[in-house]
């Protein structure tokens, strides 16, 4: 070591003897003593560093974002609170930290997490992550609501997307970056040049093949974590119910009415959470249909189809190119919502979005007691807000 950096390690060394000093410690029996009377502990160690163990009911949060997240857990300044790292260093820091900020109760846990686990003091083992796991989810599990655990959530997730086109490129490929376990990819397609000017999948060198055999292969060098399973064909009354068994969320990314009353119909009898998404032009909507909640369906919305000349296809009237791109992104943040159990998804309401304004609108609506699928549960009505 040279002398610079023997200075600088011994200044370090001073610097937090005298930290330690000024913050009172306690051992780990005496911190559980304080946290059944009311105490909060919370754990400044690493994302990483918490696969070794976790306290039960402590509070988590990395040392780099203390000071700029505390407030948001603990409002009160003279809540008795104890700061723990893995050794007792880092805590003594963050202790002191708090100190300064007007926190009136703040110890520091001698030792750390390894003096509470050599006191036999109870410590769970959460499901663990590998490190390739925690480099790539880095930034989820730095968000409160999501962490180790939504993250672990998402991995075991399977959603099902029909559709591996315009609307299917967006949401599929930032399913599989989040992370979601298992994608199921349904679509009897093959890749055409007039494709790719909205079908961010697929390239040019792959025009011919079949959309999700493209698909699966973007998706997986992506991610090559997670299951993909295709299906080329398409989605019928013979084959849909056992197709979206099992699944947790069901995506339409179609661009027709049969598949998309077919995909209300079977989510409704097994119980699934659809997300719906439509674009046309310059305009799109998004909307989440989900029977467990008692809420307006599909054909609460649209009890027929509308007539040909009401309803072009893409085909026939055009999309701007980025339109499935914005619209297939929010129907993935409804289905990681859904995942998650965190927020508020767009249940039994349609967000539209008209590019040109550019204008944000939602209208909320009620199920059809007539609806032929549902039922209902009151008379159909909408309000736009």
């Amino acid at each position: 070591m040279s002398d610079a950096s023997k200075e600088n390690a011994d200044r370090l060394s001073d610097y937090l003897e005298s930290v330690k000093r000024q913050v009172p410690a306690v051992g780990p029996e005496r911190a559980r003593e304080m946290v059944d009377d009311g105490a909060l502990l919370i754990d400044v160690r690493e994302s990483w560093e918490l696969a070794d163990g976790v306290v039960p009911d402590a509070l988590a949060i990395e040392r780099g974002m203390l000071e700029l997240e505390i407030a948001q857990h603990v409002p009160e300044p003279d809540r008795p609170l104890i700061v723990m790292c893995a050794g007792g260093d880092r805590s003594a820091l963050s202790a002191f930290s708090l100190a300064r900020m007007g926190y009136q109760q703040v110890s520091n846990l001698n030792g750390g997490f390894n003096a509470w686990q050599a006191a036999g003091l109870a410590v769970e083992t959460p499901r663990r992550l590998d490190e390739a796991a925690w480099r790539r989810y880095l930034r989820h599990l730095a968000i409160p609501g999501v962490g180790q655990d939504g993250q672990q959530r998402l991995l075991d997730s399977r959603v099902f997307v029909t559709g591996a086109g315009g609307l299917g490129s967006p949401l599929a490929l930032y399913l599989a970056a989040a992370g979601v376990g298992r994608l199921t990819l349904i679509d009897d397609d093959r890749v055409e040049r007039s494709n790719l000017q909205r079908q961010i999948l697929h390239s040019d060198h792959l025009v011919g093949h079949f959309k999700t055999e493209s698909a699966a292969a973007r998706l997986h060098a992506l991610n090559p974590e997670i299951e993909i399973e295709t299906v080329n064909a398409r989605l019928r009354q013979d084959n849909a119910d056992e197709l979206l068994a099992g699944h947790d969320v069901v995506v339409d990314g179609s661009d027709n009415f049969p598949t998309r009353y077919l995909l209300n119909e079977v989510c409704i009898r097994l119980g699934l959470p659809l997300v719906y998404g439509a674009v046309l032009r310059f305009s799109g909507q998004v909307g989440v249909f989900h029977p467990t909640h008692r809420g307006a369906c599909y054909c609460c919305l649209f009890p027929e189809p509308p007539l040909p000349e009401d309803a072009p296809s893409c085909a026939e009237a055009g999309v701007l190119g980025v339109m499935p791109g914005v619209i297939g992104t929010l129907q993935a943040a409804e289905v990681l919502k859904l995942l998650l159990g965190i927020g508020d998804p767009l249940i039994s309401r349609l967000l539209h979005y008209d590019a040109l304004k550019p204008d944000f609108r939602i209208t909320r609506l009620v199920p059809d007691p007539e609806c032929r699928v549902c039922g209902g549960l009151s008379g159909a009505r909408s309000e736009t807000s």
